[in-house]
Parts: structure tokens; sequence; C-alpha cells
């Protein structure tokens, strides 16, 4: 059963949890759960078919995100905003947090936010997630080992008229723990092709990843699923059983279970 965050404003809640078993040992998380948009900004001056596309959310990731929680009864945290109104998985510094243009859709909605706006969307929207990502880790802290981090995504199957061939990409900085059983057990099914930090670097700074995992020296690894493969039930179903049993394995993983605080190829100075 899903519940809304009780730090989470009255006319809409900006994260979702599945409550889960706190001792388990692994955390999901879901920073594009949704394509909503409150009330109070609208449609942000795009027309309904744009919020259906992968610039309005992950397409899939929060059904197998909770897919995944609930067959192992882990905690699971999600967002319940649209990425156009403002980004979780990007720091506070960053410029693209409020897109002003995305994959070709101009955003009216954003395009002159203002300072005081911006803001306003950071504190209302973006920083009630991770805090309760914080909070939560704070909890898992207090019962049992340092928890594995698994963060869940979807991409698209082309870009800019590119076919992307992995069926799968797994993304990380420097922290390898919780990447290399996730590939190395993908890579073992049959006829599916694993990227290693594809189609994205994973390194990003003060990104989710870089906040709760690398920073605090927790086990971690995004997930990316390839969209049109978990468009429907009968692809979420799928990925849910090639992912479990190892996903399952993680936290039965001592290294995996330790507090290692590391460098960032963010940090470096180049």
């Amino acid at each position: 059963m899903t519940q809304a965050s009780p730090s989470a404003p009255a006319d809409f809640g900006p994260t979702e949890t599945f409550t889960g078993d706190l001792s388990c040992g692994i955390l999901f998380l879901c920073d594009h759960a949704s394509n909503a948009v409150p009330s109070a900004y609208g449609d942000l001056g795009l027309p309904a078919e744009q919020f259906q596309r992968h610039i309005g959310y992950d397409i899939g990731a929060r059904p197998l995100t909770l897919a995944l929680a609930e067959r192992l009864n882990a905690p699971a945290l999600m967002t319940t905003y649209s990425r156009l109104l403002i980004d979780p998985n990007r720091g506070e510094d960053d410029p693209t947090i409020v897109m002003r243009l995305s994959d070709g859709a101009v955003v009216p909605g954003n395009a002159g936010i203002t300072t005081e706006e911006r803001q306003r969307r950071i504190e209302t929207y973006h920083r009630p997630y991770h805090r309760l990502i914080s909070d939560t880790l704070d909890q898992m802290l207090e019962l049992a080992p340092p928890p594995v981090i698994i963060s869940m995504h979807s991409y698209t199957p082309v870009w800019r008229g590119v076919p992307r061939p992995w069926h799968a990409g797994i993304l990380w900085d420097t922290d390898g723990r919780a990447v290399h059983p996730v590939i190395n057990g993908l890579a073992a099914q049959e006829g599916i092709v694993v990227g290693d930090n594809e189609p994205y670097d994973g390194a990003l700074k003060n990104d989710t990843m870089y906040q709760h995992g690398t920073c605090r020296g927790l086990a971690h690894a995004l997930i990316e699923i390839r969209q049109d493969l978990i468009a429907d039930e009968a692809g979420v179903a799928e990925w849910t059983d090639r992912l479990l049993p190892i996903l399952t394995k993680l936290p039965q993983q001592k290294d995996l279970r330790e507090i290692r605080k590391g460098s960032s190829r963010c940090d470096t100075t180049r």
C-alpha cells in the first residue's frame, strides 16, 4: 500500500512512499515517476501529448519500481510531479533544474521563470523529496547495516535519430560495488545488451545518487531500462522478473552493507 509523505503540502503532495521493511537493506528511488503538474501551474503552456513523452516523466519507471519494492518488501520513494515542473535529479544549483526547452519542446510556463519562482519550486517540490530520502536513510541506518540504494529510470529507444542498442544501462560514478553485480547479472541473461554508463554518464554533481549515495558512502546504482520495454504491464512484469533475482542478492553481500566514502569524478579538477 502506498501513502503520501506526511511532509507534503495539502493540495499536492510532492512525494509518494511505499513503506516496505526499513531493515531489508535496499531502498528504491524513482525520481521521474509522474507526469502530473499541480493545478496552480496548469499545463505549463504545453499540449497534453507532450506530457506523455519522455520529457514529462520516465515511462514505465514507477510501476517497475513499485513491483520490485512489493516483491522485496523494500521501501520506495517517488516524486509525484513532472520533471518539466522541476527536475528532482538535479542539484539545486544546476541550470537545467527547470527546463525552458526539452528535446525540441519549448516550455512556455518555464520560459520567463524568475529567481523567486525557481526557489519556490525548489522549496515546495524538489527539497521535500530529498529531505524524505535523507530521513528514510537515517531511519534505515538506525535499524540495520547500511542499505543499498537503487534508483530506477527509463530512456528513449531512439535519440536524435540514432537507435540505442542497449536494453538496459547501469549508471555510476566511482563506487562500483552495487553496479557490477547488476551489470553482470543482466549480461548473463540471453539476448540482453547492457550498457555500462550508457546511454548517459552516471557522474553528475549534486544529482540524487551523488547526494545520497556518493556523499554518504552508501553502495548504489542507477538502473535505466529502455522505455519501449516497460511501456505496458507485460513489459514491467518481464523486467521485474529479470531484475528481482539480481537485486535480491545485493543486501546479502557484506561489502555492499558498509559505508565507504570515496571520491567522485565530478570533483576531479581538470
